[in-house]
């Protein structure tokens, strides 16, 4: 009998020979990596901070111990540069600050951390690529400044495989954590199948079919696990004006407002290679 989470090893797949080679590749793809030294250093501690999930092969072992390789891999494949236009007010008591360093202050403040529709979930600025004139408008001592900027977005494209770590179970999925994105959703039709929810336990369960019969294969909180993008759902969250409809029912719509996240991620494990890592795991 094998392990609660042990499967048959999957077949080797060719390797990046060296992290350089890796890094030539990754240059062509997002410009982000020609200017390494210039990336921000938030970006810089979430990507430190995220390399705790393995990358998407074990069999990539010729680099998989380079910490600036897997770096380089996590954000190519889960962050993108996107152009934004916005007019930024500094008040009269940062006006002593530089310019540059104040703007980027109060860029972050309103968008790190922040979904913006159909764009995806913002993380830092990457760079200030124009200022246009500032501006003092009467009654407000502040300055108002028009900033055209480059920022660093989390929005894996479709089908993209990502790694990441079971959070929990229920009758409606597997939902995964990237440890600073938690709303992602592997419902039950796209688990390895046959599966179950054990109910006792609350855990998924791949009932795989071995020589000897069939072997329950969990899938537990804290596990590492991989799997496809298939979709993605986004909920314009922004508050809306007053309606005519009835008291009660305007509540009931507001709770259930609030309990919907503004950014949503489908994945998909119901190909072989995809699920538990443990499970394909050379033995």
């Amino acid at each position: 009998m094998r392990a609660r989470n042990k499967a048959p090893s999957g077949k080797s797949k060719t390797a990046f020979s060296s992290s350089k080679s890796l890094r030539r590749v990754l240059e062509r793809r997002c410009p982000v990596f020609r200017v390494r030294s210039r990336l921000p250093a938030t970006l810089r501690l979430l990507v430190e901070g995220a390399l705790i999930l393995p990358l998407p092969s074990d069999s990539w072992s010729p680099w998989s111990r380079d910490r600036e390789a897997r770096a380089l891999l996590l954000l190519a494949t889960m962050f993108v540069l996107v152009e934004m236009t916005d007019t930024v007010r500094i008040p009269p008591w940062q006006f002593e600050r530089k310019l540059n360093d104040a703007i980027t202050e109060e860029l972050n403040k309103k968008l790190a951390n922040k979904v913006v529709y159909n764009v995806g979930l913002c993380i830092c600025l990457y760079d200030i690529t124009k200022l246009e004139d500032s501006y003092i408008f009467p009654g407000d001592g502040a300055s108002h400044t028009k900033v055209h900027f480059r920022y660093v977005v989390f929005h894996p494209f479709l089908d993209e495989i990502l790694v990441g770590v079971i959070k929990g179970c229920s009758l409606e999925g597997v939902r995964v954590s990237l440890g600073f994105f938690d709303d992602i959703i592997i419902p039950p039709e796209s688990l390895q199948q046959p599966a179950k929810f054990d109910e006792a336990e609350q855990v998924w369960v791949w009932e795989y079919e071995t020589e000897e019969g069939a072997h329950d294969l969990y899938m537990d909180t804290g596990e590492e696990i991989r799997f496809r993008v298939v979709d993605e759902t986004f909920i314009d969250t922004s508050p809306t004006g007053p309606s005519s409809a009835e008291p009660s029912t305007s509540s009931a719509t507001e709770e259930v407002q609030k309990k919907e996240a503004p950014y949503t991620l489908v994945g998909s494990i119901s190909e072989p290679g995809l699920g538990l890592l443990s499970w394909w795991t050379n033995s």
